[in-house]
């Protein structure tokens, strides 16, 4: 897969540049918004990881938001300090197909990256999550299940949107910190255990079928079926 990194920060282009070629992937690399953009416009590529904070008078949003009215349809990927929910929607409002905040864990920036380049190049943002009735809009920020809204904290949001991009797949304790709480350590506390309580209070209790489930001395895992 032949990807473009467009980031200024040197320590972070660097740990992503090494990390994706060891997967055995061809990675080009701009350290500033004019640069990505003649890139971007000029070569191919399956999947763009951008910045959103670059120097040289061309910042991430302007970047993708001219590549878009280019019918530029490359999958792209946002990795950015910015991690307000705002931001986030001005991401994918202007064309991301996907957003990850900084810092992060390399396992889930390859992982989303090559899922993007398997989606392909004609679908649009990804702008809703679907995992049986259970429904989650990350533009309007809401959800919903068997049509009846569903009013979450914003903690409560973040924890369902990471369970439902990983439906069918374990998710650990470590992977809920850093992909949740930003948290690179164990802070030693049930802090996990409480969120996923009050979830299941709101996605679960109501319904016939339970969608988050616990598997045993691994994590969580949200599924329609059984664990």
């Amino acid at each position: 897969m032949r990807i473009l990194l467009v980031e200024d920060d040197r320590d972070v282009a660097g740990f992503v540049l090494r990390g994706l070629r060891e997967a055995g992937h061809v990675v080009e690399h701009a350290d500033n918004g004019r640069d990505g953009l003649f890139m971007a416009a000029s070569e191919t590529f399956d999947a763009v990881i951008l910045d959103r904070l670059l120097p040289g008078g061309i910042d991430g949003l302007r970047l993708l938001e001219t590549l878009r009215g280019q019918q530029n349809t490359v999958p792209v990927l946002f990795l950015s300090a910015l991690a307000d929910v705002d931001e986030r929607v001005r991401g994918l409002k202007a064309g991301g197909d996907d957003y990850l905040t900084k810092p992060f864990a390399f396992s889930e920036l390859l992982a989303r990256v090559e899922a993007l380049a398997r989606r392909g190049k004609t679908e649009g943002p990804v702008t809703r999550l679907t995992v049986a009735d259970l429904e989650l809009d990350l533009l309007s920020r809401q959800v919903k299940r068997a049509g009846q809204k569903i009013d979450l904290q914003p903690r409560e949001f973040r924890l369902l949107e990471y369970l439902m991009r990983h439906a069918g797949q374990v998710v650990t304790r470590t992977m809920l910190l850093e992909g949740v709480w930003d948290y690179h350590f164990d802070p030693q506390t049930n802090v996990i255990d409480v969120h996923v309580s009050r979830l299941r209070q709101k996605v679960d209790k109501p319904f016939p079928t339970p969608l988050i489930h616990t598997v045993r001395n691994a994590g969580y895992m949200l599924r329609a079926e059984a664990v």
